[in-house]
This record gives C-alpha cells, sequence and structure tokens, in this order.
C-alpha cells in the first residue's frame, strides 16, 4: 500500500477514533477493507481468501483467513449531509481480531478507543465472543455503533438480530435503518431519520475511478446500470415498506426523544421535531451510552458501508467529546484530571508492543493530552523513569509514515523507548500523572518448550521475552521441578502461533510438548504456619524466623499480602524479603505445582538475630512458613471451566448433547437460531482436547464450536488425586 503524507492540522472535534469489533467471522476485516477503498485509502479491494487484505498483513493471518493482532489505519471522510455536512473528517480505525485467543488484542484497541462499531452477523445475531467484546467495551465506557452485517446470507433476520441484542446484551439497541429486502433480495436501506430510501447495484466495486463518488447522500446518476456496486442512487420507499418505517422511525424518535427533556416535551406535546435535533439529541445519547443504534448492510456485497461510515462521524465521540481524563499523582496518590489539549501537560498510555524486523521495538501510544515530540524525553510514572522517543510514526497497518509531533487524541508509534511495556504512562516530568492501566486475563493452557539445538538456547530466551513483551496474556517460566520452560497463554491456536512466529521471524526451531491446561491451586480455610531458618556455617550464620496467617479470598480475587508486625518483632527492611518469599512460593506451587491464588497470606509475628538476620533467610522462612500453614487449609485445585457454544443441523443436536455431558459439561441452554440449533455449555477445558475432531466426526463435518474461558472451580477429589500423581511435583501437601 503506498503511504501519502497524512493530513496533520485537524482540530479534535474532526477526529474519531474508532474501532471494529465482533465474533470470530461476523465480517470485521471484510469490513474494514471496505472502509479503506470507500475513503480512497487504497484503490483496490482486499480478499481475505487471497490474503490480499490491508489490516491482516501478517503471513500467519493470510494463511490462516483471521485477524491476529489489532491493525491502526488512518483514513478521512466527509459527509455530504447532516450535522457534519462537508467537513472532511480524520478516523482512525483499528481493526481487532474475533477469535478469542488474541482477546488481548481487544481489550487494549478498546482501552485507548473513543467509539467502536460493534459487527452482527444477521444470520446468526449476537454469539459468545459478541458478548465478551460487548462487556470489554462497557468495561471502557466505549459508545458503539451495531452494524448488522451479512443481510444478503441465508437466515439473514434484522429485527432478530436487533433483539438478540437487547436480550442477550441487554443493549438498548433500536434501528437507524431498515434494510430493503434480505438474502438475495437485499438492495439497500431505508434511512429512518431523514425517510430516504437507497439502494446499490449489485456488482462489486473494485475500479478507483469510484473512490471519489462514494460520498452518503449524494445522489449519483446511473442508478442500476452503473453495475459497479460502489455507487448508489436515492429512491423513493418502496410501497410495501411504508407502514413498517412509519412504525419504526416513531419507534426511534420516541427512543431519542426520552433521553432529552426537551425533546420529550416537545414529543408529548405532539410538536414535530427536526431531523437536525433528533440526530443532535442521538449524538448525546450514544456518547453517554444511552441508545446503540443498529444499521443493516452487507460489507462482502458492498451495501450499507457508506450510511454507517456516515453514522460513525454523526454519533461516535471525538477526542473533544470526551475532553476530561482521570488519573493519579503518584506523588501524592490523589485523582487528577488532564484536558484533550495539545497545550496541556503531556499524558499518553502505551498500549501495545510489537517488534517490527525493520525498527526494532514499536510502542503504540494513545495521547490524551498536550503532545509528544520526536526526540523527546518522557517520564514513565508508572516505572518512575525517563525513556527517550526516538523517532514517531503514523501507521497503516504494517507501513509506517515519520512524523515530528503528535497531538492530544491521536493514536500514533514511537520507536526507542526501552523499558516501556503495555500499560504504562508516559508524561512530562514536572506534571507526573498515572493513568487507568489495561487489565488482562490469565491463561488457560500452557506447555513445555525446548530449542532443538545448544546453539539455539540464546534466541529461545530473546525471542520468548520479545514475544511476552508484544502480548501480555503470554507467559513464560521455568519449572523448578524438571527445568524445562513452560509458556502459557489463552488458547491452542495463540500459543501454535507464537511457536511458528519463534521459527520464521527468530529463526528458531524448538520442540513443543502437548498443551496442558493451567490448573490453580487455593485453600478453603483459614490457618496459621510458622517458617524458620536457622544455618550455622562456622562463621556469619543465617536466622530468619516469621509467623504467618493464610485466609481465603473470594474466586477470582487473586492474591494479598499484609503486614501486622508491630514493635519491632521484625524490623521493617525484612518484610518486603517475607512477601518476595511469599509470592515465589505461591508461583511454584504447593499442592501439585501450580500458582496459588485467591489467598490472603499475612505476617503478624517473628523473630530476629541482631548478626545473622538477612534478606534471604526471612526469604526462606516466608516460604517454609506458608508451606506448613497451606498443610492445615485444606488445598484444593482449581480447573478452567470454558463457556462452549455448539451450532449443529438439528439432527445431530442429541449426540452432541449426550457427548457434551459425558465431558461433566452444564447444559446452559439449547435454542433455534437460524436453521440450526446452538447449545450453551459450561465445561472443564481438561475435557476438551480433541473435541474439534471429535465433533467433525459426530456430525460429518457440519457442526461447529467456539470456546472462551470463563471462570476457575474446585477439581472433584477424584480427579485432583491423578493431578497430583501425575504431576510428580515432590513439594505435595498430604492431608
Amino acid at each position: 500500500m503506498a503511504i501519502q503524507k497524512t493530513k496533520r492540522d485537524f482540530p479534535l472535534d474532526r477526529i474519531r477514533n474508532m474501532g471494529i469489533i465482533a465474533h470470530i467471522d461476523a465480517g470485521k476485516t471484510t469490513t474494514t477493507e471496505r472502509i479503506l477503498f470507500y475513503t480512497g485509502k487504497t484503490y483496490k479491494i482486499g480478499n481475505i481468501d487471497e490474503g490480499t487484505t490491508v489490516t491482516d498483513w501478517m503471513e500467519q493471518e493470510r494463511e490462516r483467513g483471521i485477524t491476529i493482532v489489532s491493525a491502526a489505519i488512518t483514513a478521512f471522510w466527509t459527509v455530504k449531509k447532516g450535522q457534519f455536512e462537508d467537513q472532511e473528517m480524520r478516523i482512525n480505525l483499528i481493526d481487532t481480531p474475533g477469535h478469542v485467543d488474541f482477546t488481548a488484542e481487544v481489550e487494549r484497541s478498546l482501552r485507548v478507543l473513543d467509539g467502536a462499531v460493534i459487527v452482527l452477523d444477521s444470520s446468526s445475531g449476537v454469539q459468545s465472543q459478541t458478548e465478551t467484546v460487548w462487556r470489554q467495551a462497557n468495561k471502557y465506557n466505549v459508545p458503539l455503533i451495531a452494524f448488522a452485517n451479512k443481510m444478503d446470507v441465508v437466515g439473514a433476520d434484522f429485527a432478530a438480530t436487533i433483539q438478540s441484542a437487547r436480550d442477550r446484551l441487554g443493549a438498548n439497541a433500536i434501528a437507524y435503518n431498515l434494510p430493503i429486502g434480505k438474502e438475495n433480495d437485499f438492495k439497500g436501506v431505508v434511512d429512518l431519520l431523514t425517510e430516504k430510501a437507497i439502494i446499490w447495484p449489485a456488482r462489486i466495486a473494485t475500479s478507483p475511478d469510484n473512490a471519489t463518488s462514494l460520498r452518503a447522500g449524494q445522489s449519483v446518476a446511473g442508478g442500476e446500470g452503473d453495475q459497479t456496486g460502489a455507487k448508489f442512487v436515492e429512491v423513493e420507499i418502496p410501497a410495501d415498506m411504508a407502514e413498517e418505517v412509519k412504525v419504526a422511525r416513531e419507534k426511534l424518535v420516541e427512543e431519542i426523544s426520552g433521553t432529552d427533556d426537551v425533546l420529550m416535551e416537545k414529543y408529548l406535546g405532539g410538536e414535530s421535531i427536526s431531523v437536525q435535533e433528533l440526530k443532535q439529541a442521538l449524538r448525546r445519547a450514544v456518547i453517554a451510552n444511552k441508545i446503540v443504534p443498529v444499521m443493516a448492510g452487507s460489507s462482502l456485497r458492498n451495501k450499507g458501508v457508506q450510511p454507517m461510515l456516515d453514522a460513525v462521524v454523526e454519533y461516535l465521540p471525538s477526542p473533544q467529546d470526551i475532553s476530561v481524563f482521570n488519573g493519579t499523582n503518584p506523588k501524592t496518590g490523589e485523582s487528577e484530571e488532564r484536558k484533550a489539549d495539545p497545550a496541556a501537560p503531556l499524558a499518553a498510555l502505551a498500549f501495545k508492543i510489537q517488534v517490527d524486523p525493520h525498527v526494532g521495538k514499536l510502542t503504540y501510544i494513545r495521547v490524551y493530552s498536550g503532545t509528544l515530540k520526536s526526540g523527546s524525553y518522557v517520564y514513565n510514572a508508572t516505572k518512575q523513569i525517563r525513556e527517550r522517543v526516538g523517532r514517531l510514526l503514523l501507521m497503516h497497518a504494517n507501513d509506517r509514515e515519520e512524523i515530528d509531533e503528535a497531538f492530544a487524541g491521536e493514536i500514533v508509534a514511537a520507536v526507542g523507548l526501552k523499558d516501556t511495556v503495555t500499560g504504562d504512562t508516559l508524561c512530562d516530568e514536572g506534571t507526573p500523572i498515572v493513568l487507568e492501566s489495561i487489565t488482562f486475563p490469565d491463561p488457560v493452557i500452557s506447555l513445555a518448550i525446548e530449542p532443538k539445538t545448544k546453539s539455539d538456547q540464546e534466541k529461545l530466551g530473546y525471542a520468548l521475552q520479545r514475544l511476552s513483551e508484544e502480548d501480555p496474556t503470554f507467559r513464560v517460566k521455568s519449572d523448578p521441578e524438571t527445568g524445562q520452560t513452560i509458556i502459557a497463554g489463552m488458547g491452542e491456536l495463540q500459543l501454535e502461533i507464537l511457536v511458528d512466529r519463534m521459527k520464521r521471524e527468530f529463526k528458531l526451531e524448538a520442540n513443543v510438548g502437548q498443551p496442558q491446561v493451567a490448573y490453580k491451586e487455593t485453600i478453603t480455610k483459614y490457618a496459621e504456619g510458622e517458617g524458620k531458618y536457622i544455618r550455622q556455617t562456622g562463621g556469619r550464620g543465617q536466622y530468619g524466623h516469621c509467623l504467618l496467617k493464610i485466609e481465603p479470598l473470594p474466586r477470582g480475587q487473586g492474591r494479598e499480602f499484609a503486614s501486622e508486625v508491630v514493635g519491632g518483632a521484625i524490623p521493617r527492611e525484612f518484610i518486603p524479603p517475607i512477601e518476595k518469599g511469599v509470592m515465589e512460593k505461591e508461583d511454584t506451587g504447593i499442592l501439585a505445582g501450580y500458582p496459588v491464588t485467591d489467598i490472603k497470606v499475612i505476617v503478624y509475628d517473628g523473630s530476629f538475630h541482631d548478626v545473622d538476620s538477612s534478606e534471604i533467610a526471612f526469604k526462606i522462612a516466608a516460604s517454609l512458613g506458608l508451606s506448613e500453614a497451606a498443610k492445615k487449609a485444606d488445598m484444593i485445585l482449581l480447573e478452567p471451566i470454558m463457556k462452549v457454544e455448539v451450532t449443529t443441523p438439528d439432527e445431530f443436536l442429541g449426540e452432541i448433547i449426550g457427548d457434551l455431558s459425558s465431558k461433566r459439561a452444564q447444559i446452559l441452554s439449547s435454542e433455534t437460531r437460524g436453521n440450526a440449533r446452538v447449545v450453551l455449555a459450561l465445561v472443564p477445558l481438561a475435557e476438551m482436547h480433541g473435541y474439534a475432531t471429535a465433533i467433525r466426526s459426530m456430525s460429518q463435518g457440519r457442526a461447529t464450536y467456539y470456546m472462551e474461558a470463563d471462570h476457575y472451580e474446585p477439581v472433584p477429589n477424584n480427579i485432583t488425586q491423578k493431578i497430583i500423581e501425575s504431576s510428580g511435583f515432590t513439594g505435595r501437601v498430604e492431608h
């Protein structure tokens, strides 16, 4: 893709930082490709099957036809009618993955975006990953527009899609436009506010000559005879839709009026409300997350994307609409505000790390306030260190445009930041602030990896460090029992692709073990333990002594450590080593070698020796004390429980449910969706190995499934004992 210099002098109210989010295969990348074509960013529409898409640029993405990493790109769009008539808008767009293994990419993208388009499959409605990305968007209060894609496929149902969004997401979803026809007869849409109908010719646009005539609201000569598929024409609302349009418009106007006191008074008084007033009120309602407008379309057939782009400009917020950002002053601990103003003090968040073969480590940054300059020094308030920004780049997927400075509201990449990682805040040293970071789920699956040759040993360490910097859900540790290197992640596909990247990008050949479930250990009751480490070696000895209390925390709470030592029983400088000893023991495990979670450890007493006490002695004593307390606390194993959604033809339903039941599954629901049956169940991950092959053989290859991590639950006693025995862990606790 040829890169042209991007216009930089854009006021904040004409910038949109938005993302495309959805369930896998709902059409995110296809929609993104149309946006790039219609905005004149590309001159040929990329095809997933041919591996020619702009945002899916990695070899693995093009080979598999899926999005693995989020890609940022900048485009421009002018609305011909409406609130922002004839104003050119800058759209900073991020295309995100749909596969659950790469959920970290969605999480960190939503953290820095101002708004998003959630793509729904009109033939399937809301699917499992749709619910996940919806929760992620809500977590960061990201306003949304819904695009009901695939209106041209068999089983497409616009009304049912909206209803599923209301039922399964709890969204106040309402039709913004109505489809003209459906399945093979889908031709266009009726805009309910303007009461204008537009239709698209059937053939797909590929000519760059069409890109200049693609602005919504512009009547285009040629009609059906145009045969470009990119141009559209305004037509009369079909007579058989008149009543449906009237009812739907009334419902939309009522919903919009309900969010605005002035409009509600007009509405109840029977006064007419102008389209401009309705659009302004709808914009405020979308930004406040009160309404999710739903639009119909078919990205593959080039229908409905331009009106959706107009809606992005008209209803999603600019950085100015979310003008105040909160953070914490690291010196005082007080809450502070920053405004989206290029002249304000710098506040920026590093949200993604990428290893680039040409320029090295790229740090993606969202600038919230102030101006970030190339060649300047910035303060990493999270780590409390100074970093130098070598170069600043505007990213266009995997292409780069070098820039001198980045202003509030922009998303850029920096070269030269050595110690900054995902979630760190960059700011001015004189006015430090720490912005809300990004949280990621824990890995649920792991495997052992070792280099094929001794010469590759050093390469392995470097590759794993680089890849774990890029992906916060990818963890690396050494097994103290076997000396093996263990890598862990969100799923088999993620680990498979990371191993493939080691081979291609780092020229590293490695042997890989079988995937293993990432169990966790926890306690079920309060207990106390004493740790004492005394060693005399002729010269100076070692002395550490501490008393610990442990208690269980609610599921999913993680770990806590506290000190209740009084009267100088243990000097203050030895409390951090005690905490470190506790954490290391929690990491290596006590029962079967798995990390300990949902536990609070309190050191409350102990003793020390004036000469022999040392940090290492107290660290070892803490580890011994925790082990002793755990023996009395009835330790159990926890296993990851997966939410599994199986879509199958009706004739295989009984066998599918029977098989899931044999896997310790809890069947939650079974419903009809289109021509298929959808089974939703909670199943232990340990039972799901090889399920892809099993489900194909059960359904003659016609059933599909989707799986994502849901929560952790205790492992049944009989299975726990087998896991402990097979682990061969020498530090296990006898009950």
